[in-house]
């Protein structure tokens, strides 16, 4: 035990990345695992008393330049969720932490992603049987109260995820004609955007035009995807991107060192996957790992981040 306490003492400095994708204003039956406002609120302001918080940038400079704390933390977005504007932003900037919130571009002004839209069908659909079939499924599903319909989605996102993009799209299309229409103010707006990167606690980052998986891609299809997703949030911002999200994130499945190239050759300064760890003078700049905790326990969230720093979890 003492020698490991010693290891630990002399671990590196290192600096953790959060992520997130949402923080509602309400509790939501469909997303029992999303963040409330309140929560969220409590989480920064407690994190704040105990690490400094930076930007990416600032992050992998000190890091680059041997002077990381083991005291810094940066906060990370994923897809352009319209909550990211109202509802995280302004919590970031009445503690004045910055944030990095990285957007596929292609569902702005009204758009969704495929697994959004699959949520709000199932959440829209009449009660009994799923109208379409699920590969693999025996089960016949059926849509009734929130857990089921929870269940159910989960249950299609998970078979639908890594089929080719076409076909994956053609299937959310049918179980998205078979109800009501979905909502088309889930993702932010080109003005919502622009305004968010105007904020002092903001800074917007890429994360393709159509969030695809880019394994799934030819090496021209996938930086073809990198590079429009850029130049469509450059126009909207006025600037350069710096920073990049790779879509799901796993390195090896999600995607490959080629389009770790591919982002260099895109004119990113740095990159974000979704492997869990740290950074240090050693990490790579373009697969920057990152780990959010996910208990609803602020202090249990706390030690859990804790334990990721000093490679326990």
């Amino acid at each position: 035990m003492i020698s490991r306490l010693c290891a630990m003492a002399m671990r590196a400095p290192r600096h953790h990345t959060l992520i997130f994708h949402r923080v509602l204003k309400a509790p939501d039956p469909m997303l029992p695992t999303e963040p409330l406002a309140d929560w969220f609120d409590t989480l920064i302001e407690q994190l704040s008393r105990h690490y400094d918080f930076i930007p990416l940038g600032e992050a992998a400079r000190r890091a680059a330049d041997g002077e990381l704390s083991g005291r810094t933390l940066s906060i990370t977005f994923d897809d352009g969720y319209a909550d990211n504007f109202e509802v995280a932003l302004p919590i970031l900037e009445r503690h004045g932490v910055p944030g990095t919130f990285f957007v596929a571009s292609g569902f702005l002004d009204g758009g969704m992603m495929w697994n959004d839209q699959i949520i709000e069908a199932v959440r829209r659909l009449d009660e009994g049987p799923l109208p379409v079939t699920v590969d693999g499924d025996q089960s016949d599903p059926q849509l009734g109260d929130a857990d089921s319909r929870r269940n159910v989605a989960e249950q299609i996102i998970v078979a639908w995820k890594h089929l080719p993009h076409d076909e994956r799209q053609q299937r959310v299309d049918e179980l998205v004609s078979a109800g009501p229409q979905l909502p088309g103010n889930l993702m932010m707006t080109s003005d919502q955007v622009r305004a968010m990167s105007a904020s002092g606690c903001a800074e917007i980052g890429g994360h393709t035009r159509n969030h695809p998986i880019l394994t799934s891609l030819s090496s021209e299809q996938a930086l073809e995807e990198i590079v429009s997703g850029k130049r469509d949030l450059e126009q909207i911002v006025g600037h350069p991107l710096r920073w990049f999200a790779y879509p799901n994130g796993k390195p090896g499945r999600d995607y490959a060192p080629e389009h770790v190239d591919l982002v260099r050759q895109a004119g990113f300064d740095g990159a974000v996957s979704t492997n869990w760890g740290t950074l240090d003078a050693k990490s790579d700049t373009f697969q920057v790992p990152r780990f959010t905790p996910w208990s609803r326990n602020v202090n249990r969230f706390s030690l859990d981040l804790a334990r990721c720093h000093y490679g326990l979890m």
